[in-house]
């Protein structure tokens, strides 16, 4: 069985497609530019030379199309016919409290992610585009929606609840939801595998770190807390996103600077953060660039950055009463040694020590890169989100 997967932004599109047999990737690729006249579609077939195209895509009906003549190119193919997709599989940034699942696309689904919308504006319409642009493709062929927010719908009224009048909660469902839970729940299942224990006995602190960046505290096989919250902003300090902060700050700055509900927004999403403290970037193999070369706005953007951080793992430490395992993932998560140790070497008290010889090494592998004494794990597991989606994916559209 074939799975195509699909993360379908605004402007972009990302796919793979696997071989669920032994869940090989036979093809991935992007489309970039969607509604310009030099789209770029960027092809990578398994076993052969990439592929290239620039050329008019003005909607995302015409983006899967050429996605899929990239697939069944004579050249550069990896399929004889698009009849070898057997479903197709999409990334849903909110499924709201609605859905706590990956469920198979139906009407009632596609009318529940619209309603959506409101806490999600700038993910949720675009994957819904995704969704109906392989309907208008590919009619007939399942198609599986795999929520972000899913696997945080475990968490207690304690941890997801906000202190505010509760009949917001009852009117819009105000509440955090967690973001990132695909990335949470393949790591975390994979560390357990890695290290030949039961998920359910382990109590796991997963840290996510990408230009965006969220930790979870999973214990029991559930999500018991996580930093993100109703939107991606709250929690750690990210590349563009401020974070945790006064929410005092956001009337005050608006009266002050006159700035609009938008303009406030954009501030806090897109120029807060690693980028506005650093004064240089949101990518943090700059800031550490510069840090190194003895720039101060670096180092503090990184101090703080790894602050916070500390924080949040000391805070999930005492929620769980105990840790077991400290998990790094994503981009940041997998490749920064700085940024592991100088978390790790910070929390020394929760009994982890860390093996610098092993922190050092490049990986694509999970490994542990703690000592043989270390009271706590800490371990490095690449995230594949893709692959978690194929393989809801197969399940749901096999039954």
């Amino acid at each position: 069985m074939k799975v195509l997967v699909i993360n379908a932004g605004s402007s972009s599109l990302k796919y793979q497609l696997y071989n669920m047999t032994d869940e090989s990737v036979l093809a991935s690729g992007r489309v970039e530019r969607i509604g310009m006249d030099s789209s770029i579609v960027t092809h990578e077939p398994a076993g052969k030379p990439e592929a290239r195209d620039v050329s008019e895509i003005l909607d995302h009906v015409t983006a899967v199309k050429r996605v899929i003549d990239m697939l069944i190119h004579p050249a550069h193919g990896v399929l004889s016919s698009m009849d070898e997709i057997d479903a197709v599989g999409h990334r849903i940034v909110h499924g709201g409290e609605a859905f706590k699942h990956s469920v198979i696309v139906t009407p009632e689904v596609k009318a529940e992610i619209k309603r959506l919308f409101d806490l999600a504006p700038l993910h949720n319409p675009a994957h819904m585009m995704g969704i109906n642009a392989v309907d208008a493709n590919m009619p007939g062929v399942p198609q599986v929606v795999v929520f972000d927010t899913a696997f945080h719908q475990t968490m207690p009224e304690t941890s997801y609840l906000y202190p505010i009048p509760k009949v917001l909660y009852r009117r819009h469902k105000i509440r955090r939801y967690g973001f990132h839970g695909t990335s949470h729940s393949y790591v975390s299942e994979a560390a357990a595998r890695y290290l030949n224990k039961p998920l359910e006995s382990l109590k796991l602190v997963t840290c996510h770190i990408g230009n965006g960046a969220s930790c979870a505290a999973i214990m029991d096989g559930k999500t018991l807390d996580t930093s993100m919250g109703m939107t991606p902003l709250e929690g750690l300090r990210m590349g563009t996103r401020s974070g945790d902060i006064d929410p005092a700050i956001v009337p005050f700055v608006m009266n002050k600077e006159e700035l609009t509900l938008n303009e406030v927004n954009s501030m806090l999403n897109k120029h807060s953060g690693m980028q506005a403290i650093s004064g240089l970037s949101s990518d943090m193999r700059e800031v550490e660039e510069a840090m190194s070369e003895g720039d101060a706005n670096a180092k503090l953007a990184f101090d703080m950055y790894v602050y916070r951080l500390k924080k949040y793992i000391g805070a999930y430490a005492a929620a769980m009463n105990g840790i077991d395992v400290l998990l790094f993932t994503a981009g940041v998560g997998e490749n920064s040694a700085t940024l592991r140790k100088a978390v790790c070497d910070g929390i020394t008290f929760l009994g982890i020590e860390l093996d610098d010889a092993l922190n050092a090494e490049r990986k694509k592998t999970a490994r542990d890169i703690s000592t043989p004494d270390s009271r706590v794990k800490v371990l490095v597991v690449p995230t594949n989100e893709e692959l978690l989606i194929a393989r809801d994916t197969y399940k749901l559209a096999m039954k």
